[in-house]
């Protein structure tokens, strides 16, 4: 039999790359992980982790440090344009005591993962890239930036939704697609309003906050911005308060505390759709360099959690040859079907005649609860 994986390159230290690194290295699995960035400076506000990806922090160890560092709740409520709850669901926590939710900046999340990473033993080379890269059945071979040429059984891309590795080994077939829409982030200078994730419908946006520690809240609105138009970041400020125009009520308390435009962050939302395998040979690309998808379900980040979750345990159950495929069954459909009804969800948030409160709330309760029921499926 093909011995299991001992060395595994991850290319990417955001929280995807640095979460498979250390459930590898935890298992006795050699793992070094290459950066572009110099400096790992998180972009982004906050994240919103609900109880599927709070499972997988439980397995890496760390939940009850992110907890700590964030804020948890328990329901998802939707309000009119001036505040008015509409509905408000439940999200308990589940059997094993994991929270629903969890709002939490993307800063303090990334630094209790890679801390998990180091401590367990992989190693972090910043400023560092795959300059080479080339395999046989049994090797990758590997040179990077900075001059060393090393060999390894997996190489895993955790890039994003521009992997260098997934355009080296597939093309441009699953180049990024522009959505339509974009999302604006912000962390308001006012206190916290609110106690769970809320969202509220404005008549042609969408707009949310979260809260993501005792005293802090971040908000996120979704605008339509057809044939992805460039904005100068000094005026970000200025287009994200008139986009906010339509709101009465918290919103508009948020519009006018609104940070400087350097700290507020403007995201078009693109789509990547790689078909499978996501995997060539010995190399795999996971996260959203596979399957980036829009955040109107709180799962880009949480599906690509799930994917190093899962991967690690392939890698180190089976030879790598069986690993890769039996990685794909495992999440191909899941990852899939989250990216699909998250772009469904937005497009009709987006574009949809309003429905009636009635009809909104029943839909919204249909529509979560069938979504918490196929995540609360083991992996």
């Amino acid at each position: 039999m093909q011995p299991k994986a001992q060395r595994v390159l991850v290319a990417g230290g955001g929280i995807s790359g640095l979460a498979l690194a250390a459930m590898l290295a935890r298992r006795g699995v050699s793992v070094d992980v290459v950066e572009a960035r110099a400096h790992l400076t998180v972009t982004g506000i906050g994240i919103s982790v609900p109880n599927n990806a709070l499972r997988v922090l439980k397995a890496l160890g760390v939940l009850d440090e992110c907890a700590a560092a964030g804020y948890t709740f328990d329901q998802y409520v939707m309000c009119d344009d001036a505040g008015e709850v509409i509905v408000a669901l439940p999200c308990p926590a589940s059997p094993d005591g994991v929270p629903g939710y969890l709002g939490i900046t993307r800063a303090r999340l990334a630094a209790i993962i890679r801390a998990a990473a180091v401590s367990a033993g992989a190693e972090l080379h910043l400023g560092t890239t795959i300059a080479q890269f080339a395999q046989d059945p049994g090797t990758a071979h590997v040179r990077l930036s900075d001059g060393r040429e090393l060999d390894y059984d997996v190489v895993a891309g955790c890039e994003g939704i521009r992997s260098p590795l997934r355009q080296h080994l597939f093309g441009a077939d699953a180049d990024p697609v522009f959505t339509g829409y974009s999302c604006w982030r912000a962390r308001p200078k006012m206190e916290r309003r609110v106690g769970a994730m809320t969202k509220f419908t404005g008549a042609t946006t969408k707009a949310g906050l979260v809260p993501i520690s005792k005293h802090e809240m971040y908000l996120f609105h979704v605008t339509a911005e057809p044939g992805n138009p460039h904005y100068e970041p000094g005026g970000w400020r200025d287009r994200l308060e008139d986009r906010l125009a339509e709101y009465t009520g918290v919103i508009a308390d948020v519009r006018d505390h609104l940070p400087d435009a350097s700290e507020i962050v403007y995201s078009p939302l693109f789509e990547v759709r790689l078909p499978q395998p996501w995997h060539s040979g010995r190399a795999i690309v996971i996260g959203d360099a596979a399957h980036a998808g829009v955040p109107h379900l709180s799962q880009g980040g949480s599906q690509a959690l799930e994917d190093a979750v899962v991967l690690a345990d392939e890698l180190t159950r089976r030879p790598v040859p069986e690993a890769l495929p039996a990685f794909m069954a495992r999440r191909f459909d899941r990852a899939r079907r989250m990216q699909r009804i998250s772009s469904e969800m937005m497009v009709r948030e987006m574009t949809a005649k309003p429905s009636s409160r009635e009809d909104l709330r029943a839909e919204l309760s249909r529509e979560m609860a069938s979504v918490r029921a196929y995540l609360d499926r083991p992996l």
